[in-house]
């Protein structure tokens, strides 16, 4: 693996622990913003499997091999998921903040008390299920 290829790989890793990181985060457009980072991750993972350019596919008249138009199609497609549904959870903060007036997630109070209650059944001996 030669340096340019090192230095792709390196970004890849910044942008997925990034993206990962935001993704945990309490704030929608933080979540929003981790999901383009590992889009973006992800495109830059397809640029590297493509491996080093070649000549066209459909001349063929090169002396080397010819490129795969297969990480290609598949970066682009990437690209227009990461698209729609970056649009779909932009528009899932913004109805968030019109409606709560804010773009922080709430505690699930049901699910403290569901959790609640199982301990304490795990603790007083009985059976969980």
């Amino acid at each position: 693996m030669n340096g340019p290829a090192l230095v792709l790989v390196a970004v890849v890793a910044v942008l997925f622990a990034a993206g990962f990181d935001l993704l945990m985060q309490r704030s929608l457009i933080r979540v929003v913003v981790g999901f383009m980072l590992l889009g973006h991750g992800a495109n830059l993972v397809l640029l590297l499997a493509g491996g080093a350019a070649g000549t066209p596919p459909i001349l063929g008249e090169g002396k080397g091999r010819s490129a795969d138009p297969l990480p290609q199609a598949m970066a682009l497609t990437a690209i227009v998921i990461t698209f729609g549904v970056t649009a779909f959870l932009l528009a899932l903060a913004y109805r968030s903040r019109l409606l709560l007036g804010e773009d922080e997630v709430m505690d699930d109070v049901e699910d403290r008390r569901v959790c609640a209650e199982e301990h304490a059944d795990i603790g007083n001996g009985g059976d969980a299920g």
